[in-house]
């Protein structure tokens, strides 16, 4: 066994050539997220879905992503990490070639659905791994703000690489893209990934898998149809029934001594404060994106591949925000870094509350400033929250920080989303329904009316639009000042410990170094 007391091993260059094969499934992930914004039009035109089914090609990748994330975590700590994560590739290949040639809306439906089961088992497979292959805290956190980087790059860049495929494509091909990386995954981890995996694991609990489901997933769909529809009755049902469904699974996994969850976990102060500030993360990035897209499609009438093009803009400062806070974070107390991300983020959603009907670089410059406060804030509450956890538990770590990300995410689009429909309706509220429901309805009966009264109504769409966007950019920039005082006054002190790292699974349970590649 590793003596708790020597020195942590430096990672060299095999892990981190390990490392960057990790990266290749973390982007593939992050990018099914967006890569159907510009191929929906050519799958509608073909497969001819109704309008339930076309919601569903959208949304059921992420329920099944999101819904399966604790199990997939726990079952990785059992298994292997890096069983799992081949699992989940070759899961996630078979998916994408289902998708790519699928000839019905339901066969495209439940290729999306296995394609979420596929990315449920990457994502926490990866991170864990990172945890794992980086014993080092410095090193740790700079492969971690790394990971963070990539992917919030590969959601902005899903939608990019599905506009360029379909210019020279059929539809199908944003789906068959994955297969080679897919297969490249397969060849490389087991030269250059070694085992990992909990040496006494206890017995898989199989009543927890539909519990935590019927937590996580009523939640996250209540969430997203208040973004899109208000605080209706069905989706505050949803909510109250999937936060009744938490507490039950909370109640079980406290009583178990082989919980999905252990206990374990949030011994350390840093886990529980990580997860937490990470979700407010989340709230912030997918809130502030939520409005992004619409303003430079429908209010500076961008084409959906110009508007993607410069989308991606905010995504060149980010590369270098994250490292550059890890680095930071060596010299003085994290709690600050960590609140001084969140004080940048706040100022970029200041600048946004600034955006005018006309305001493109505006806009850019304050989402790049919010999405390098935020991506900073991720990586370090991240680093911090794994390396609290016990080394044998970081597939479950992994999983509910990136749960708490969904949760944070669908939040953010809710309650922001929500307080600018209320102020958009309000200052057109003499205005038809269908100007006054949502600006895409604007738009439409603009164009039908066409002249002067076209343009009139399509002007007043527009403003209320951006009146709006900045009420919800003056709430935001309010959470993350108070998050940074919270986190400035609650994690002061707390340094990422560096416990003994879970030893390479084999015969031997040699060190990394010493470990069989195989």
């Amino acid at each position: 066994m590793t003596n708790p007391a020597a020195p942590a091993r430096l990672a060299g260059r095999r892990e981190w050539t390990a490392f960057t094969v990790l990266l290749l499934p973390l982007l593939l992930v992050s990018m099914d997220v967006s890569v159907l914004y510009f191929a929906i039009p050519a799958i509608t035109d073909e497969l001819q879905p109704s309008a339930t089914q076309q919601l569903w090609i959208f949304d059921s990748y992420a329920f099944a992503l999101s819904g399966l994330l604790i199990t997939m975590g726990s079952l990785g700590d059992r298994i292997g990490r890096r069983k799992l994560l081949l699992i989940g590739a070759t899961a996630f290949g078979l998916a994408s070639i289902g998708a790519g040639c699928a000839t019905s809306a339901e066969m495209l439906i439940a290729a999306r659905v296995l394609l979420g089961i596929g990315g449920a088992t990457l994502m926490p497979s990866t991170l864990a791994l990172v945890r794992n292959l980086f014993q080092d805290a410095a090193q740790r956190g700079r492969a971690i703000a790394l990971w963070s980087g990539a992917m919030t790059g590969g959601i902005a860049l899903g939608s990019v690489l599905s506009g360029v495929m379909l210019n020279h494509f059929a539809w199908g091909s944003v789906f068959l893209i994955n297969v080679p990386a897919m297969l490249l995954l397969l060849v490389l981890v087991p030269v250059l990934v070694p085992e990992f995996k909990d040496p006494a694991p206890g017995r898989f609990d199989p009543l927890g898998v539909p519990l935590s489901m019927a937590a996580v997933l009523p939640v996250v769909y209540g969430l997203k149809e208040i973004a899109a529809e208000g605080f209706e009755p069905l989706s505050l049902v949803c909510v109250t029934v999937g936060l009744a469904f938490g507490y039950v699974f909370v109640r079980r996994q406290r009583g178990r001594d082989d919980a999905m969850v252990s206990r374990a976990l949030f011994r350390g102060r840093g886990f529980g404060a990580g997860i937490g500030l990470n979700t407010i993360a989340a709230f912030a990035m997918m809130g502030s994106a939520y409005f992004t897209t619409q303003y430079l499609q429908s209010v500076l009438a961008m084409g959906p591949l110009e508007a993607a093009l410069w989308s991606l803009a905010p995504s060149l400062v980010i590369g270098a925000a994250a490292p550059l806070g890890a680095a930071l974070a060596q010299k003085v107390d994290r709690a600050y870094v960590i609140a001084g991300g969140f004080a940048l983020a706040a100022a970029g959603f200041a600048l946004v509350g600034l955006v005018g009907t006309d305001s493109l670089w505006l806009l850019l410059t304050g989402a790049g400033v919010l999405a390098s406060g935020i991506v900073t804030v991720m990586s370090l509450v991240s680093d911090m929250a794994l390396a609290s956890a016990p080394a044998e538990k970081a597939g479950s770590a992994a999983s509910l920080l990136e749960t708490g990300q969904e949760f944070g995410g669908a939040l953010g689009m809710a309650l922001l989303g929500s307080l600018s429909t209320a102020v958009y309706r309000h200052d057109l509220a003499h205005s038809e329904p269908a100007v006054r429901e949502t600006l895409g309805g604007a738009v439409a009966t603009a164009h039908q009316l066409g002249g002067a009264a076209g343009e009139q109504v399509l002007a007043a769409a527009r403003e209320a639009f951006v009146h709006g966007m900045q009420y919800a950019a003056w709430g935001g920039t309010a959470l993350l000042l108070g998050a940074a005082v919270l986190a400035a006054a609650s994690m002061r002190g707390i340094e990422a410990p560096a416990p003994p790292a879970a030893e390479p699974a084999g015969a031997d349970a040699a060190p990394l170094r010493e470990t069989t590649y195989s």
